[in-house]
């Protein structure tokens, strides 16, 4: 789009740079990725007035927009910009991140407030304050030819008020730069200004006209492979009837049985919490060798959790963490002194999962009862920000199957779904309901807990195993091993851990007496533990050669046989457990091998 009345602001005048990122922060890199070149030169050719770019949190969506919008402006196309962001806080960071590109954004605009000063290309909005006012909003782009960036777009289909605001709003703007970094929902609402199209089974799906996908970022050290530390652990609580219930954290259970073992993991009393934030301190500490500013996020399900967290890390490390209790102008000042310090550890709220940008953030500890796709894929997107090689983040989390699940499937990508609604049990984003809203308005514990059917007693922590590119590995004898790694390429960090696992079963796998000779079979000879880890060790080898064959990855398998054969995880499964399971992936192998 050109033409129209030669602009007079003063911003304008100078001709900005379409180069920007030359003079560029916030944990970017001194130019544009390959990625954001592609992207941009995708864009460039095409000129469309909607474009939809789909990136993998902390592959730099930001920078990509902003050099778009500094092009734009530079060739005259548009002479403002209009950012629409999720939260206050992210409203607050994308003016702080544009102000390095040399455009001037105003994040404290609201729809009421008409002018601004003439100091400002632009102003950063909410979703919510759109859905507020979109005639003011529809007004001021009709003024000028703008450009809005819409940033994390799914929001805009999290209330019907919203994507009905965003639409009357910004329907005559010249160009609409649409951006989404995770999965999005699956319901019968359209997202604004994003195209659709039939899928293979005549389902309407999104179309994005740019992706790049974890695995792509991955491979390009654009974003930090994660390992996953997966933690349970015995459990007691007792519920509303008066019955006193004792379980292992992630065993089958039924669906509310589950909710409340993971309750009693996260109950700031317990045992599970002290032990596991050591172990993430411990880890920090090791990172913190190679990297001494690497910080440390605990994402928390409530205010009280946090603050009682806070206590927790402040006994163990002897300093007392920033906490981040609600999403207001005073917690974007907490989380940014934090971005620029170099603390310890940050412990948070829900909102902070999203867009929040803190690249020295290296391990993190899942404390939260919230496990939806969409909210675990953003909660761990705080964490793959890469500022150097070979960096590793580390998750910390219970170990529960819907999470292990969330964990082995991190290069999943997903397309907006039409016609199916989100009360189906089975759409993976069904308890997505009123997740921003409720984070935004800060709920207190109390009003969970008055609705809470059980009491917590008492729980101890297990490490149960790791999780590496979908791959499991690891014991709980080898805990300190994983510690030492440190700052790895992924590929080195991969051998490592496979070689690891290959020698340990080597040394001390049984060996097998011939038929007939009368020697008792070794594994009964040894010890108990011993006799756990050889079975331990050959139920892994086991797995290893089931996702060879059929690609399954090792963390699904193990819950499988979990739920078929019953029993804790494997780090604590007894001896007769652990050869159920043995026999159960041998009674796969051959069924497969016999079909």
């Amino acid at each position: 789009m050109t033409g129209g009345p030669e602009p007079t602001d003063p911003h304008l005048a100078t001709g900005l740079s379409p180069a920007w990122p030359e003079r560029a922060a916030w944990g970017t890199a001194p130019s544009l990725r390959a990625w954001q070149l592609a992207a941009m030169k995708d864009y460039l050719e095409r000129s469309p007035r909607d474009f939809l770019a789909v990136a993998t949190p902390g592959a730099g969506k930001t920078t990509f927009a902003l050099s778009v919008a500094a092009e734009l402006i530079g060739r005259r196309v548009v002479d403002r910009v209009i950012v629409v962001a999720p939260t206050e806080h992210l409203k607050v960071q994308w003016a702080e991140a544009a102000a390095r590109a040399g455009i001037p954004i105003d994040p404290t605009y609201s729809a009421g407030k008409g002018k601004i000063s003439s100091d400002f290309l632009g102003v950063a909005v909410t979703y919510a304050g759109v859905a507020v006012n979109p005639l003011a909003l529809r007004i001021r782009t009709e003024r000028f030819k703008t450009l809005v960036i819409l940033d994390e777009v799914h929001h805009a289909g999290d209330a019907l008020s919203w994507g009905e605001g965003v639409r009357e709003a910004f329907e005559p703007a010249a160009r609409r730069l649409a951006l989404t970094g995770t999965p999005f929902r699956s319901d019968v609402n359209p997202i604004p200004f994003v195209t659709y199209a039939p899928g293979d089974d005549g389902v309407p799906r999104s179309v994005a006209d740019y992706t790049y996908g974890y695995g792509d970022a991955l491979t390009d050290h654009v974003v930090r492979p994660v390992l996953f530390l997966a933690y349970s652990g015995a459990m007691s609580w007792r519920t509303r009837a008066g019955d006193e219930i004792a379980a292992t954290l992630g065993e089958p259970l039924t669906k509310d049985m589950t909710n409340q073992a993971l309750r009693t993991a996260l109950d700031p009393a317990g045992s599970w919490i002290p032990t596991v934030l050591a172990a993430a301190d411990k880890r920090l500490s090791e990172v913190r060798r190679h990297v001494p500013d690497a910080g440390g996020l605990v994402i928390a399900t409530d205010q009280d959790s946090a603050r009682a967290y806070a206590k927790t890390i402040r006994s163990i490390t002897g300093e007392a963490p920033t906490v981040v209790l609600s999403d207001e102008k005073a917690a974007s000042k907490k989380i940014t002194e934090f971005t620029a310090s170099d603390k310890r550890w940050m412990v948070a709220v829900r909102m902070v999962s999203e867009g929040v940008d803190v690249p020295r953030l290296a391990v993190g500890v899942f404390a939260t009862t919230i496990s939806t796709p969409l909210f675990f894929a953003q909660a761990i997107g705080r964490f793959v920000r890469a500022r150097s090689r070979g960096e590793t983040a580390s998750i910390f989390l219970p170990s529960v199957p819907v999470l292990l699940s969330h964990a082995s499937q991190m290069e999943v990508e997903r397309d907006h779904v039409l016609g199916r609604r989100i009360t189906d049990e089975d759409d993976i984003f069904a308890a997505e309901d009123d997740l921003l809203a409720q984070a935004q308005a800060g709920e207190a514990a109390s009003d969970e807990l008055e609705a809470l059917p059980f009491e917590a007693l008492g729980s101890e922590a297990t490490f149960d195993h790791a999780l590496y590119e979908g791959n499991q590995y690891g014991s709980e004898e080898e805990m300190d091993f994983l510690g030492i790694p440190g700052l790895l390429e992924p590929s080195q960090m991969k051998e490592l851990l496979q070689q690891r696992q290959a020698a340990s079963a080597k040394a001390q796998r049984p060996s097998r007496p011939s038929s007939g000779s009368g020697q008792p079979d070794t594994v009964a000879e040894v010890s108990t533990h011993e006799q756990l880890a050889v079975l331990r060790r050959e139920l892994n080898g086991l797995v290893a050669a089931w996702h060879h064959r059929t690609g399954q990855a090792h963390g699904i398998t193990h819950a499988a046989l979990r739920k078929e054969c019953g029993g804790p995880a494997a780090a604590i499964a007894n001896a007769e457990q652990l050869r159920a399971r043995i026999d159960r992936v041998r009674e796969w192998a051959f069924t497969k091998k016999s079909g």
